[in-house]
């Protein structure tokens, strides 16, 4: 996906001429896109951590390292494979186990794609755009309804009819059962309407500040965005990346950026500018965030966690896994 979206954007962008573009960035909404980058990760970090509240109470600077260590693992490894590894560092460090906390990240997914395609849908009839982005969004409400619906029947399956039926079936093989019941212990935080509210709420204020970051980086090369063109333009993105791309999602991103921004009117040169110019500061922001917080929390790349021989033995026996804290 990344080489076709790579080989589309050479056949549609002159790369010297948004070089030029880019060397015009004012620092000062550099600046603002930084601080809005930390907002945004901040918020993040918040909304795990109060996903992880019903499980295990853990201090935020620590959740947020977990954060940026899943950030840093996306930057460098492909298919978004830095959400295992957060998770997994996460339930070795604090003592949770890893598939309650996998249940925890895929809530999480699911409250930011809801936001993403509300954001989406919003600025698509506001802004009468038609075409393409407007199919792309009723798809991806298509696909909020169904993870909807798998997260209530992964959270009701105990009452479901044939459900003693299943279970009796799956006795046959107790470590999987019990990495099931992990799992949807992990889920279940979905049932519980205050945590499920202070996610939506600290959701909004990352969207919030995943908007600005589009709007100052469109100001630090002289590309006027409203609000909502910003809004599709951090949406769409974010749709985008859905889709297993190379690691850093690179080439999707930008091309993404580039097509929403046609719709504006924006000159293609400017609009890859400006995509390069948020991209390098979300990666940036990200990667050198996820180092400070893999030395602080010592944890190791190479296996997800800084305890060695019984990292190992775990992720070898999942049964091994400790207790909810």
């Amino acid at each position: 996906m990344s080489a076709a979206a790579i080989w589309v954007l050479s056949t549609s962008v002159d790369l010297p001429r948004a070089m030029d573009v880019l060397r015009t960035a004012n620092p000062l909404w550099i600046l603002v896109m930084f601080g809005t980058t930390l907002i945004d990760v901040a918020a993040r970090g918040g909304r795990w951590r109060a996903l992880l509240a019903p499980i295990k109470h853990i201090p935020y600077r620590r959740v947020l390292g977990y954060t940026y260590l899943g950030y840093l693992a996306n930057n460098v490894l492909p298919a978004r494979l830095g959400e295992l590894v957060r998770s997994h560092a996460l339930g070795e460090g604090e003592g949770v186990s890893r598939p309650t906390v996998l249940g925890t990240v895929v809530v999480e997914r699911i409250v930011d794609t809801v936001i993403v395609v509300g954001l989406a849908g919003l600025a698509v009839v506001a802004l009468g755009v038609g075409g393409v982005m407007s199919t792309a969004v009723g798809l991806g409400a298509g696909f909020v309804g169904l993870l909807i619906v798998a997260l209530a029947v992964a959270n009701m399956s105990h009452r479901l009819p044939f459900a003693d039926r299943i279970t009796g079936l799956a006795e046959r093989y107790p470590r999987v059962l019990e990495l099931a019941r992990r799992l949807r212990e992990g889920l279940s935080v979905a049932r519980r309407p205050r945590t499920v509210v202070q996610a939506l709420a600290l959701s909004a204020v990352a969207w919030a500040a995943s908007i600005a970051t589009f709007m100052a980086g469109g100001q630090a090369l002289g590309v006027e965005l409203s609000f909502l063109q910003a809004a599709l333009l951090s949406s769409g993105v974010a749709l985008a990346t859905i889709v297993p791309s190379a690691p850093g999602y690179v080439g999707t991103f930008e091309l993404t950026a580039v097509e929403i921004a046609k719709l504006f009117g924006i000159d293609p040169d400017a609009a890859f500018a400006m995509a390069l110019l948020v991209h390098a500061m979300i990666l940036a922001v990200t990667s050198v965030g996820g180092v400070i917080a893999a030395l602080r929390l010592g944890v190791g790349l190479g296996t997800g966690t800084g305890s060695g021989t019984k990292a190992a033995d775990n992720a070898a026996n999942p049964a091994l896994d400790p207790p909810r804290g």
